[in-house]
């Protein structure tokens, strides 16, 4: 039997304030609409142990030591992730919807951080195997607004996370990174506009989810 035996794996990307977290939660809640179960899970976390390195790395407490460092890290809980949360949910058929998955240690580490690919790569082969997603929602928003809202969402006085404290040139690059993933893997991957209002996301994430991944309705029999 498939380790997925009917469930689906859609994960998330972008850079900061793309919105990810509320789409992902708006698309677990459309599914269910459709009696399709799903849960919505992130990363870095998704697990009790993969939480405490999740504010290990937000902290910055690890960014001092290099993007590698950084790399291992987000291995370490993307594999207690999978273990404990990820497969156990595709196994019994349910649909997981994750805010972030190996594609952001791509991008931030990767394309944005000057980590080999070569290394990416191999990380990806030990830890994620076969549990690659079915589809990868790239949610695409300029760097400068992206940064303006995850400021708002912040609120004053809340400290600035390893990631959004990084200089503008970063999160640029790290655009850059996102869609070069995407345009590298079209067959998984689609590009949604994220800079519109969030109804108006989640409504061009849904069309996507149903043209890639549910079947077209049927009619009534002739």
């Amino acid at each position: 039997m498939s380790l997925r035996a009917g469930g689906r794996f859609i994960t998330l990307e972008g850079g900061e304030g793309a919105g990810k977290s509320t789409q992902a939660a708006r698309l677990v809640d459309a599914l269910a609409a459709r009696g399709i179960r799903a849960i919505a899970t992130r990363e870095p976390g998704g697990s009790p142990r993969a939480e405490e390195i999740r504010a290990v790395i937000l902290s910055g407490a690890a960014s001092r030591l290099g993007p590698l460092a950084e790399a291992l890290l987000f291995s370490a809980a993307r594999a207690d992730h999978l273990a404990a949360t990820i497969r156990p949910a595709l196994a019994r058929g349910d649909w997981v919807v994750c805010d972030r998955f190996a594609d952001s240690t791509r991008a931030y580490q990767g394309a944005a951080g000057g980590l080999d690919a070569g290394v990416i790569n191999a990380l990806e082969r030990i830890v994620v195997g076969d549990t690659t997603p079915d589809l990868t929602l790239v949610l695409d928003i300029p760097a400068a607004a992206g940064l303006q809202r995850a400021a708002a969402r912040r609120g004053a006085g809340e400290a600035v996370d390893r990631f959004e404290g990084e200089t503008i040139a970063f999160h640029e690059a790290l655009r850059r990174g996102f869609l070069d993933i995407a345009a590298r893997a079209p067959g998984r991957c689609a590009v949604v506009d994220a800079s519109a209002d969030a109804d108006t996301v989640a409504r061009h994430v849904l069309a996507v989810v149903e043209a890639r991944l549910l079947p077209p309705a049927q009619g009534p029999a002739p």
